[in-house]
């Protein structure tokens, strides 16, 4: 699935997101509203990695999701 599919059906994503990444806040996801790079950023706070870790662990996310 690509980022503009997720990004419309953000509120669909946002359950998906949150089983993956749990430490986010439905106020972060709900902030995040479908933006990529801030779901990255958030990620990187939360749980303490660098960028590059956090774009890896979204970009695997990504093509793993399935609706």
């Amino acid at each position: 699935m690509n980022w503009d599919q997720i990004a419309g059906n953000w509120k669909q994503a946002k359950g998906k997101v949150k089983e993956k990444w749990g430490k986010l806040t439905d106020d972060q996801l709900d902030v995040i509203d479908g933006k990529r790079d801030q779901l990255v950023g958030r990620i990187q706070e939360a749980y303490g990695i660098d960028k590059e870790r956090a774009e890896r662990d979204v970009k695997e996310w990504e093509s793993r999701t399935r609706w």
